[in-house]
């Protein structure tokens, strides 16, 4: 059967913002994280947001629960809904073609399980309502556990040539932390809605190889859920996707080289170990990315 991209509720009551903040929200996730991610953007010191919440096929009651309290209390949170789980891609895709009516700015995204800080909004559309060439704009995160502890960090290398650099070793921008120019997605791009993982990697590749520009903040404007599982919920698909965009990578950024090729057999290698030289190697990763985003 055919998904349905419903909206179910849609009080706002203007024809024009200037952002879309988007969110997709499963029946795996947590209640309460969900409410604690809802509420970061909600009470965010920027305003000029439409929030589109897209429930991704059947969720509990008590997710939705959440969703239709908030949407209750604040005019601006859309509820829509997937007739099937089609995943964050498709979801996205949805949203992004529903929010075109508004004539938006710029598409935020936002995770059902992440906490925003009250000033990433303003922080990240001042920055590119000043730097108008920029049009994938990511933060550094927070990294924190299931009782809402700081237990890491991730930091990404600023400047467009690093991001790109990097690109064929690793996606360098956080998913959760970025913002989108809107021409983007009037220019005709989406994310590949046939992925259901790795699809933000696949998307930035694409993106580069059509000569957007692209950066990462170094500030820290999100807390990202490193739940216990973390290392070891990647899977053989997921692993394998990262290892065809890697590939993908290298020849449409046209940076074939030894080094390259033996990164991404590397790492395709190094995902089927045991969960405890995975955890490793992220840390590995985590300090060799930090001091490479220095230069």
């Amino acid at each position: 059967m055919t998904n349905q991209f419903t909206i179910l509720r849609n009080q706002f009551e203007h024809s024009r913002i200037e952002s879309i903040v988007a969110m997709s929200v499963y029946s795996e996730d947590n209640a309460k994280w969900l409410k604690e991610a809802i509420d970061s953007i909600i009470h965010q010191t920027y305003t000029q947001f439409l929030f589109v919440i897209v429930m991704d096929g059947e969720v509990s009651n008590a997710i939705s629960s959440v969703i239709e309290s908030a949407a209750l209390k604040d005019n601006r949170v859309v509820v829509a809904k997937n007739t099937s789980n089609v995943g964050l891609a498709s979801s996205m895709n949805s949203v992004a073609e529903f929010a075109m009516q508004y004539t938006p700015s710029y598409f935020v995204r936002m995770d059902a399980d992440d906490i925003s800080e009250p000033h990433r909004l303003l922080r990240q559309i001042t920055y590119l309502d000043k730097h108008k060439t920029i049009s994938v704009l990511g933060s550094a995160l927070t990294e924190i556990n299931e009782s809402g502890k700081k237990v890491g960090a991730r930091v990404m290398p600023s400047s467009h040539k690093q991001i790109v650099k990097i690109l064929p070793r690793r996606c360098s921008l956080n998913h959760p932390t970025v913002v989108i120019r809107y021409n983007v997605f009037r220019d005709g791009f989406r994310y590949d809605d046939k992925l259901r993982n790795t699809q933000d990697y696949f998307f930035w590749i694409t993106l580069a190889a059509n000569g957007y520009i692209f950066r990462n903040l170094k500030d820290r404007l999100l807390n990202f859920r490193r739940v216990n599982n973390f290392y070891k919920r990647r899977g053989f698909s997921k692993s394998l996707n990262e290892f065809k965009a890697r590939i993908l990578a290298i020849k449409e950024l046209k940076q074939f080289s030894p080094f390259n090729l033996l990164y991404a057999c590397g790492v395709l290698s190094l995902r089927l170990m045991p969960g405890k030289v995975v955890k490793l190697a992220y840390k590995l990763d985590r300090h060799f990315l930090e001091r490479f985003g220095k230069h």
